[in-house]
């Protein structure tokens, strides 16, 4: 027999999991648009860059710290000029922000670029707590308690809920644009909610990268340079534990076999003294990578050589490619790597998946050429190593200042 009081439980759990938790903003919410751009937004971005800088330990949070670096006044300034909006486009009026739980401040950049392009914003966190999501909440809230960014207060709403499907119909039907961040799964299951028949998603689904590095360039690089390489590329990796889309999974060494080995060494050499001074790999990450391990040999069909420096980098150097590439993802410093001297044998592996290309070695308009005279279907932003993690307004291939925004015709 079931007891009634298990099941009053269970209900009371379930009614709390429901339950919308509103952590900046309220119920009531503007729909109407602004202009891009507009003066009190950028203030309110270059504000907020000064009030999370002065939060305590900021210095030891390196996603906040590079958040409060992308909203500076300076970089705020550099976005309005590169923008290009004219004076006939507004945004579209309300977002529905539905955002990740791998990368912590994920929320914020994607209110931003919704605020910056004249938009009112709702933002779907994780229910997943974060230290970093309940700091920026709080400068959130501080700011808008202020009078100047009164106009603000009803733009910007974020909440958490575990599971609410009233919540999300209801607001999928009001919005003018549904921005979802998320694995294919997550995008199918909010997509069976409806949208007006005039609103549209914009998608950001689960997407992988890679890195090519010349090996004469990388054999030439002084011992000084090389240091700010590798603390370069441990930024666009173990900083997110590889989880971002953008983090580099594989890594292509292009040149003949002598220098490529050569090269390869130095590499790895060098990054491992980096992660040695600055990564803590705890026990249960280990034991979960060491799983992975496993697996991505088991998929790779024993197609490779293992190498590792203790329990810090392993690489998987495989012999051949395979149409699965994009399976290919590693985690917690966990690369594979493949040796060619012709480059463009590796675009035909590229597909829709892959989406940052970080490089080293020879100039960007070689890469350039390498993916547009090849018509890849994957690659949206080619980078220097140490750019990986740079979010712009231009995302997956999107100019988000044209798709957030409508035009208006005056003839």
């Amino acid at each position: 027999m079931v007891d009634p009081q298990s099941l009053k439980l269970e209900a009371a759990v379930m009614s709390e999991l429901n339950q919308i938790k509103y952590l900046v903003g309220s119920k009531k919410f503007e729909t109407r648009p602004l202009k891009p751009y507009n003066k009190i937004t950028c203030d309110f971005l270059s504000e907020f860059s000064k009030k999370l800088n002065l939060e305590k330990n900021i210095n030891q949070i390196s996603d906040l710290k590079a958040l409060a670096f992308w909203c500076r006044k300076q970089n705020i300034d550099y976005l309005v000029k590169k923008s290009k909006c004219d004076d006939a486009r507004v945004g579209l009026g309300l977002i529905f922000h539905i955002t990740p739980s791998n990368i912590a401040t994920n929320f914020i950049y994607s209110l931003f670029f919704g605020l910056l392009t004249g938009n009112s914003n709702i933002v779907k966190i994780s229910s997943k707590y974060t230290l970093q999501s309940d700091i920026i909440c709080k400068c959130l809230n501080k700011l808008l308690l202020q009078k100047k960014f009164q106009t603000l207060k009803n733009r910007i709403t974020v909440v958490r809920y575990e599971d609410n499907d009233n919540f999300t119909k209801e607001i999928s039907l009001k919005c003018n644009l549904r921005i979802i961040w998320g694995g294919d799964r997550t995008i199918n299951a909010i997509r069976k909610f409806n949208l007006s028949p005039s609103s549209s998603d914009i998608t950001f689904s689960d997407r992988s990268s890679i890195c090519l590095i010349n090996s004469k360039s990388l054999i030439k690089t002084s011992e000084f340079k090389m240091s700010i390489l590798v603390q370069k590329f441990y930024n666009d990796t173990y900083l997110v534990d590889q989880n971002a889309c953008s983090s580099p999974h594989i890594i292509f060494w292009i040149g003949n076999k002598k220098d490529n080995k050569f090269a390869q060494k130095k590499f790895w050499d060098n990054l491992y003294k980096q992660v040695k001074k600055r990564y803590i790999l705890d026990e249960s990450s280990a034991v979960d990578k060491y799983s992975n391990l496993c697996k991505k040999i088991n998929l790779l069909k024993n197609n490779c050589d293992f190498i590792k420096y203790g329990n810090l980098i392993y690489i998987l150097k495989m012999k051949k490619l395979t149409n699965n590439l994009d399976e290919i993802r590693g985690k917690w410093g966990l690369f594979f790597e493949y040796e060619t001297q012709n480059p463009m044998m590796i675009t035909k592996f590229l597909n829709k998946k892959f989406q940052t290309l970080t490089y080293y070695g020879l100039n960007k308009n070689f890469y350039k050429k390498l993916i547009i005279d090849n018509l890849t279907s994957g690659i949206d932003r080619i980078v220097p190593i140490g750019q990986a993690l740079d979010i712009s307004l231009n995302w997956d291939g999107f100019d988000l200042n044209k798709s957030l925004t409508r035009i208006i015709e005056v003839k």
